[in-house]
């Protein structure tokens, strides 16, 4: 055995190798399972117990030397593989390699932006982990609402204002109203979070622009009036709305808004429920209470407010028949707007 690991020292020293297969073909033929190396611990077991206290060290002092060397060459190997790089040909072509495109919620959501900008509205975002009062308070909502229950609100913690994720970004429009100088004209892209099972129209992830419009004598019929070009502006001249009343915490009176649904042209299909028509947002005009939680005076100034669903928005756009092709990052799909400007 002595013999042995003393040629085994003088071989390794003499070792050579030009690629990392070497480098990886020595440390196999050295301490793999069936290495020579891995041999002689195997046969240590046979060594008389009062020579094994020599022989060990001998045989560790090998395995070093095994290990110190493969990673000599490994390091070696790998400083010179990149010395070719100077001789590089710069006049080649390059290889080619595949270009991504936006998603159609980001080509949605600016195309929302760019419609209110040429309206003169402005654009202000917020935090999507907000407190009770922004989210509920603020907004009117009574302390025994649904929205305010685990059910419906991904809450993060509990207490007297507890965080949570916010359920819309009227939050934004609160704080808005809370620094900005009369009068304010905004819209609040942003995602948001609620607690709902996913669908073909529902998803706990979605993406919201909601509008806020306040000044003296703002009226319904201003409301109804930046819906309508907005619709027209959206989707086409021949688009039209219709407003339904509705309910909503935060304004009053409040509607639902339908749009014609462009996909089956008002023949009926799965995403409009055979009714010919898509709700694609809410809106009314702005609580007073509301206003007062954000130190407005009701009595001098008025608004109306809305928000809508992007993706909502843009499976009209597009056609889209399920929303859940937002969120799985099918290239398939996502390759059918590469030509969308």
């Amino acid at each position: 055995m002595k013999e042995q690991i003393e040629e085994l020292l003088e071989e390794i020293k003499d070792l050579k190798a030009e690629t990392i297969q070497d480098v990886e073909n020595i440390r196999i033929r050295l301490l793999g399972k069936k290495g020579s190396v891995t041999r002689l611990f195997a046969d240590f077991r046979e060594i008389l117990p009062e020579q094994k206290k020599e022989f060990g060290k001998m045989l560790n002092h090998l395995k070093t030397e095994a290990a110190e060397k493969i990673e000599e060459l490994r390091s070696s190997v790998e400083e010179h593989s990149g010395d070719d790089k100077g001789n590089l040909d710069l006049t080649r072509p390059g290889d080619e390699f595949e270009l991504g495109t936006r998603h159609p919620i980001s080509i949605t959501r600016e195309e929302i932006i760019s419609i209110f900008t040429r309206f003169g509205y402005g654009v202000a975002e917020g935090p999507e982990i907000e407190d009770d009062w922004h989210v509920f308070g603020a907004l009117n909502f009574p302390p025994e609402h649904p929205a305010r229950d685990m059910q419906d609100t991904f809450f993060i913690s509990q207490g007297e204002d507890p965080l949570l994720l916010r359920t819309h970004t009227s939050s934004v429009q609160i704080r808005a109203m809370e620094k900005m100088k009369l009068p304010i004209r905004i819209i609040c892209p942003g995602r948001v979070f609620r607690n709902e099972a996913i669908s073909a129209r529902a998803h706990c992830i979605f993406h919201q622009v909601e509008g806020l419009y306040i000044d003296k004598n703002v009226t319904f019929a201003d409301l109804k009036q930046a819906l309508a070009s907005f619709a027209k502006e959206m989707f086409g001249d021949d688009t039209r709305i219709r407003m339904r009343p509705s309910y909503f915490p935060f304004t009053e009176p409040s509607a639902e808004v339908d749009v014609s649904c462009n996909l089956c042209h008002g023949k009926g299909c799965n995403v409009c429920k055979g009714t010919g028509w898509l709700e694609i947002l809410g809106c009314g005009m702005v609580d007073p209470n509301v206003l007062e939680a954000s130190g407005i005076d009701p009595k001098e100034y008025s608004g109306f407010a809305f928000g809508m669903g992007i993706e909502r928005i843009a499976m009209l756009k597009w056609q889209v028949n399920d929303l859940r092709h937002y969120f799985e990052n099918d290239v398939r799909f996502l390759r059918e707007f590469e030509k969308v400007i």
